[in-house]
């Protein structure tokens, strides 16, 4: 069977759209969607062609654009172009280059879908990228719904080549003569996903040659095992959750004893509330403790133990979220976001020149307790650089931060003092200096 015949089959399989679809390919200028654009178009779908350049790679970003706009032209498709100023949405946000390039994209397809009339938007992950997120998630740490890989759809969005493998795509590609460009970063090993790409399967491969059709037939077992659990959470639920007022009240006892309680916990919280695996241990261990008065917390929602039952409710405005943070684990969530904590050597830090949602502090410098709460009235901190004390609200002013991400601004604090202000600066009182031996790298990532 053909690539392009396994193709029609996988759509048909999956239901993911007809012959009546209208659907925006999202088109890089790599082999893999150069390759679903080729498919689809053999295919007879009516399509259209969206390519992102996000102005971060100099020449090659240009390159990249002017080959998939002279391909869409080619083979007769509408093509839509979009530059980003990702540098720019970065400083504004602190996001990571992945996270606003990833921001920025999806919005602009949602935007193309209502101004053009299209209903669907084509990614081109395939199979080796599932199995990559399978691995990023359980070096990580995750629950099983993390080890399912990537979906074959979400909502209006479809990844139609989840069936084949890299090898399978650059083979069409080649006998097809269907020309493409190889993005630089793919070859860095700065990435996670490049260092289990070039790294970690190609030394799996080599034990056992056909690594890639066992771990797809691994993923697609897992999500219907998740599949399973979700349709069995829904039912536990109905009987162990009590809505009452603004809050929703589970009941452990509630729940059948041969059920192991915390896995049940944990799926019922991350399902209908959005916690995170890390957040939910700590509560199950609280809740086994006895423990009352702590409050754990998702990018919505808060949650207390009262009395034997978990208490949930939507977080208030004037809740400032405080969170103890725990050096010695590798990760923190907190209003939607994670933090990913790093001890290093002052030695193994590469460069003191680092965007701003990631802080080098000199660890020795922090005093217990380590939290994270928002920022408040009257917050002083001395800004990096700085001599002199700074309000908080003034920093936030002079930067320009809109009211909405005020709201949603954090600070860590080191007994009681600032020591970032997340995403944005660091107090001068904890920078590396030549006397640092110890260093805290922090990267903030938001969570989508």
């Amino acid at each position: 069977m053909t690539l392009l015949d396994k193709f029609k089959r996988y759509i048909t399989d999956h239901q993911l759209v007809g012959k009546d679809n209208r659907i925006i390919l999202t088109v890089s200028g790599g082999v893999d969607s150069m390759v679903m654009m080729h498919l689809f178009v053999e295919a007879g779908y009516n399509v259209g062609v969206a390519h992102c350049n996000f102005q971060l790679r100099g020449d090659e970003s240009e390159e990249d654009e002017e080959l998939v706009a002279q391909q869409a032209a080619k083979l007769g498709v509408p093509h839509f172009n979009r530059r980003f100023d990702t540098k720019g949405e970065m400083a504004l946000t602190g996001e990571s280059v992945q996270m606003a390039a990833r921001r920025l994209r999806y919005a602009w397809f949602d935007e193309l879908c209502i101004d053009e009339g299209y209903d669907t938007i084509a990614v081109a992950h395939h199979a080796d990228d599932s199995i990559e997120t399978f691995f990023i998630n359980l070096l990580r740490g995750t629950g099983l719904k993390g080890l399912t890989g990537i979906s074959v759809l979400n909502g209006k969005v479809i990844r139609p080549l989840l069936f084949a493998s890299r090898h399978e795509i650059k083979e069409y590609a080649k006998h097809h003569a269907i020309p493409f460009r190889e993005d630089s970063s793919n070859r860095s090993t700065k990435y996670l996903r490049n260092k289990i790409r070039l790294g970690i399967i190609p030394r799996l491969r080599e034990i056992v040659p056909q690594f890639t059709t066992i771990m797809s037939s691994n993923v697609d077992r897992l999500t219907e095992t998740q599949m399973f659990i979700n349709h069995a959470t829904q039912k536990i639920a109905r009987d162990a959750v009590e809505h009452i007022g603004r809050e929703d009240i589970i009941h452990p006892d509630r729940i059948d004893k041969g059920f192991p309680l915390r896995f049940v916990i944990y799926e019922i919280m991350s399902q209908y509330y959005g916690f995170k695996g890390d957040v939910v241990d700590s509560l199950s261990d609280a809740l086994a403790a006895g423990s009352t008065g702590k409050r754990f917390y998702s990018k919505d929602w808060v949650a207390y133990i009262d009395r034997g039952r978990i208490v949930i409710s939507r977080i208030e405005e004037q809740d400032e979220c405080e969170i103890e943070v725990d050096l010695g684990k590798n990760k923190v969530y907190f209003g939607g976001s994670v933090l990913y904590l790093e001890k290093l050597d002052v030695d193994n830090v590469e460069s003191l020149r680092v965007p701003e949602h990631i802080a080098l502090l000199d660890l020795d410098t922090l005093q217990p307790p380590i939290q994270l709460r928002k920022w408040r009235e009257g917050d002083r901190f001395i800004p990096l650089g700085m001599m002199d004390e700074k309000k908080v609200s003034d920093y936030l002013i002079d930067a320009k931060v809109s009211m909405a991400e005020k709201s949603r601004q954090f600070v860590l604090t080191s007994a009681g003092r600032i020591v970032w202000l997340v995403g944005q600066r660091i107090d001068n009182r904890h920078k590396i200096t030549s006397k640092t031996e110890n260093v805290l790298r922090l990267t903030k990532e938001s969570i989508q």
